[in-house]
């Protein structure tokens, strides 16, 4: 479906417009990050339970900083690509932009309603979801509790203008029929406008946008917009409608037994559980003649007198630091450049509503000004490469003045430049604004947002607050480049001396490993020719030379234009077991199956990985298999995988299973969560397997054995 194309003015309004959560669950959220026993689960719970907090972190997560071929659309999915570090960063921003909007002039709202409105038709949407057989009851939930989102959006977006039009009614037809005529579009529009940008199921934006069509109309929309209708109408206990019992059998095709009423009491009974769980107010018990209002409350505040200002100022400054100090903490936690930069592009956009940025930083070798290095922003940034102390318009200038720089700004050092041309094009703007990031030692780099004159002169009141946030934007990045210029010092000298005593290992091994292998060759001399010992003898030199190998390849960078390597997996597969049936297996009394073949594939990977991979997997096999058990392998040649060949070798055991930590410790090497010998072992055969494109699949169940299948690609032929 086509984005849906909204007035221009409005568009523009709500690109950077912040939907406020309400305070109780954005306290909830807080103290659920930081809260140590707390799971991914827990903060989706939380998140899912308010429409402004869904709607900031599915903007957050379908940004182009976390880009990704498809949409995340939903809560959980957008809470574990996030991280919780950065959702803290995005609340405790939050948190701070509440005081921002405590400022004079501006919307006062209280959301309790609202929000008790939007968790209501989200329960009631997933309640008849499920009473109706409808096969995604999540994505329900979902659009039930963001089909009014539009409002929050207005609400932010327009401030004053629209807390004018919330004032004059108390319903949502009436209030339909004003944003019609003064913003030629409305809320259901609005919000569909937002999960369109969000990239979320075009049904699931279709429910948010035909919420408040008639009941003739709805009955020829798809599944999940009736379903979304219904709810909302439930909901809100509509007026001049048949009874909801027929409108549910018309409209979903609910049988008779389906209780329109007893699914709304439920909802409310949960929602009014979860209210009190977050410390809301309960609702008071409307009349018959007063419906309960599902609109937010505003209002607007006046400006202070002349007498308050100094007051005022003062109260400011105090304010400042102290609210910027937790957001402060939480960019001193995230651990990567990545995270950081994310973070601090939220923060931009929920405390100043600056949707659209970029990055330029100070290398700290050359000087230059550059954002090369730096993912998830417009080409142009990436371009561009500024020497020290060449003056190319706002960016040079925010950094030499440590001043906030405006295209709006008055005088004639604030001429525009071409590349002040390139970014506001690239932007879309008619403007851009520069903010330099200043560290406690140095200026590490430049925000640059896109400006328009009308924002110019809601952020000029605001220079305070955008120096201050630079400083601490900063701080962070000048940290974080400290902490990994020492830390790769440490890790060179970590280096070296590993180094050293690898050079030693391989001395100290090759001597012992060359004489054993001296005398096998005097022992195979002695042997008669016909000695069905030597095949075996040769095994044994191979082995030598393989692990003589990899002692060696500990003090060796390895080459990076080797030729491909192959093998003939039965061959070499029969090898290893002459080799090691009866130490591993034989002795234990562990019976060994083998269905080898002929190699009519090569696999392409060199044998010394394979080796390793599989002597690694057959000890495991071994150690968890008791006496009188089985262990059976086999080769299939020739399996199609993506449409290409591959070599499969399958093992299993009779043992006690795999443990889940151990199967981590194949899939995800990198962070091995094993302390024995065998979690180390098992962490070694992921990584080799992975650097080989060896797909290593496991099934396993406590007390019944272990399946293991190893795909390797076959040679091109």
């Amino acid at each position: 479906m086509r984005d849906l194309q909204l007035p221009h003015s409005v568009t523009t309004a709500i690109e950077g417009a912040n939907v406020p959560p309400l305070p109780q669950v954005l306290l909830r959220l807080i103290q659920q990050v930081d809260d140590e026993s707390s799971t991914v689960d827990n903060l989706a719970a939380i998140v899912s339970q308010d429409p402004g907090l869904t709607a900031r972190i599915l903007t957050a997560a379908n940004s182009a900083a976390y880009y990704r071929k498809t949409a995340v659309g939903d809560i959980k999915s957008c809470v574990v690509l996030l991280g919780t570090r950065m959702v803290r960063s995005m609340a405790t921003s939050l948190a701070v932009k509440r005081l921002f909007d405590a400022d004079r002039g501006s919307v006062a709202a209280d959301l309790t309603d609202f929000w008790r409105h939007s968790l209501l038709v989200a329960e009631t949407s997933r309640a008849v979801a499920v009473a109706t057989g409808y096969p995604k009851p999540d994505e329900a939930y979902l659009a039930g509790l963001l089909h009014d989102v539009g409002q929050l959006l207005l609400m932010s977006a327009l401030g004053e203008q629209y807390a004018w039009l919330l004032s004059q009614t108390g319903t949502e037809d009436k209030l339909l029929e004003l944003e019609r005529s003064s913003l030629s579009t409305d809320h259901g529009e609005v919000g569909t406008w937002m999960a369109d940008q969000w990239k979320l199921d075009s049904e699931l934006a279709d429910a948010i946008l035909f919420h408040h069509a008639d009941a003739a109309e709805i009955s020829t929309a798809s599944s999940l917009p009736r379903l979304v209708w219904f709810a909302d109408a439930l909901a809100r206990g509509v007026e001049n409608l048949v009874p909801f019992e027929e409108l549910a059998t018309t409209l979903l095709g609910a049988d008779a037994g389906f209780d329109p009423g007893r699914i709304l009491a439920r909802a409310l009974d949960h929602v009014q559980v979860i209210a009190t769980a977050m410390g809301v107010a309960a609702r008071p018990e409307p009349d018959d003649a007063s419906p309960a209002r599902t609109l937010p409350n505003v209002t607007v505040l006046a400006p202070p007198g002349p007498h308050q200002e100094a007051d005022r100022a003062l109260a400011d400054h105090i304010r400042d630091m102290a609210v910027m100090h937790p957001l402060q903490q939480d960019l001193f936690t995230l651990t990567s450049d990545e995270e950081l930069l994310g973070a601090l592009r939220e923060s931009a956009r929920i405390l100043f509503e600056l949707p659209r940025m970029g990055f330029l930083l100070i290398d700290r070798e050359s000087g230059e000004l550059t954002g090369t290095s730096i993912a998830g922003q417009a080409a142009i940034f990436r371009q561009t490469r500024i020497a020290r102390g060449v003056d190319v318009g706002l960016a040079t200038r925010a950094i030499a003045e440590r001043e906030v720089c405006s295209s709006f700004d008055e005088g004639p050092a604030h001429r525009e430049s071409l590349l002040d041309r390139q970014l506001a094009r690239t932007f879309g703007s008619e403007g851009i604004l520069a903010l330099p990031m200043v560290g406690k030692r140095r200026i590490v780099g430049v925000m640059l947002f896109a400006l328009d004159r009308a924002e110019h002169a809601r952020l000029k009141r605001r220079t305070p607050w955008l120096q201050n946030f630079g400083r601490i934007g900063g701080m962070s990045v000048e940290a974080w480049q400290d902490a990994t210029s020492y830390r790769k010092q440490a890790e060179d000298e970590a280096a070296a001396a590993f180094r050293l005593q690898a050079r030693r290992v391989v001395h100290e091994a090759g001597n012992p490993l060359g004489i054993i292998k001296s005398y096998l060759r005097i022992l195979d001399q002695k042997l008669p020719e016909n000695s069905e010992v030597r095949h075996e003898l040769d095994v044994l030199r191979d082995e030598i030379d393989r692990v003589a190998g990899i002692v060696r390849r500990m003090n060796e960078v390895p080459p990076t234009d080797a030729e491909p390597a192959s093998v003939a997996v039965n061959a070499l597969v029969r090898e290893l077991l002459a080799l090691y049936a009866a130490p591993l297996f034989g002795d234990k009394g562990i019976a060994v199956t083998k269905h080898l073949g002929e190699d009519t594939d090569r696999a392409a990977c060199d044998p010394d990985s394979l080796k390793q991979i599989l002597v690694n997997l057959w000890k495991n096999a071994a150690e968890a298999t008791p006496r009188g058990g089985r262990f059976d392998i086999s080769i299939l040649d020739g399996v199609m995988e993506n449409g290409k060949r591959h070599v499969e070798i399958r093992m299993e055991d009779s043992g006690a299973g795999m443990p889940d930590e151990a199967i981590r410790n194949l899939s995800f090497p990198d962070q091995s969560h094993g302390q024995t010998e065998r979690g180390h072992g098992l962490s070694i055969v992921g990584s080799i397997a992975a650097r080989i494109g060896c797909r290593i699949s496991c099934r396993s169940k406590a007390g019944a054995g272990t399946t293991l299948s190893l795909l390797l690609p076959c040679v091109r032929i």
